[in-house]
């Protein structure tokens, strides 16, 4: 079918493979790891440490951001050096990971004011946009899968690319040695499953991921009202 009325074929870029085509780069793949709890033993950072030294035996570099000293979001300044801190971290990296403790049924306050001062848009960079994103969560009690179902919403309104994996740890208590390091166990193995997954999907899509989500719909707006577009874009 050619007839398409309500197309505007000045702002249609149809897809060609070669642009999809592999990107050399002078350093590994960048990962930025997000946890959501402050407390001493923190089963969600222990968590994210074990991702962490799992992708950098892959050859990646990392960033885990401690979240403490982080202020609510409204009520600080962006140039708070926390605030910052986070908004370099995920510019520098390719890829996250998200880990968060389930807490009434639902993500951490602690994570959840993160990812608030990560905002689609700014200084004309985008943050998160076009990035490979892993999702994670711990239990006290027996295995949920609501935070991960809501950090995948968040990724999505984040305009990342979440894999298909994720990783939900029930009874995180009983997973951890005394040292902090992760048992073995099936929830082991689904950890390093994610890790994979995340590092292969991020080797395909680094270097591409402006095109992977460069949209007709934006373009169309950008070109013809960038005021108006800009605008739209800050408050998503």
């Amino acid at each position: 079918m050619t007839d398409f009325p309500a197309l505007a074929p000045e702002f249609i870029d149809y897809p060609t493979l070669d642009r999809l085509e592999p990107i050399s780069f002078d350093h590994p793949p960048r990962f930025l790891l997000l946890y959501g709890s402050l407390r001493e033993r923190s089963y969600s950072r222990l968590l994210v440490e074990e991702a962490d030294r799992l992708l950098r035996s892959f050859g990646a570099e990392t960033r885990i951001f401690d979240p403490r000293g982080l202020p609510q979001p409204d009520d600080a300044d962006p140039s708070h050096p926390k605030v910052q801190e986070l908004r370099e971290a995920s510019i520098w990296s390719e890829g996250h990971v998200w880990c968060s403790p389930e807490r009434h049924g639902a993500m951490t306050g602690i994570f959840k004011s993160q990812i608030d001062w990560l905002p689609l848009e700014s200084g004309g960079v985008r943050p998160t946009q076009g990035r490979t994103l892993a999702v994670m969560q711990v239990n006290a009690g027996s295995q949920s899968f609501n935070t991960v179902n809501q950090l995948r919403v968040l990724g999505r309104w984040m305009r990342m690319l979440t894999i298909p994996n994720q990783s939900s740890v029930a009874k995180a208590f009983n997973e951890f040695d005394e040292q902090g390091r992760m048992l073995a166990s099936p929830y082991y193995e689904r950890l390093v499953d994610v890790v994979e997954e995340l590092f292969k999907f991020t080797l395909l899509t680094r270097g591409r991921a402006d095109y992977l989500v460069d949209r007709y719909s934006e373009r169309k707006a950008e070109r013809r009202h960038p005021a108006a577009a800009s605008l739209q874009d800050a408050s998503e």
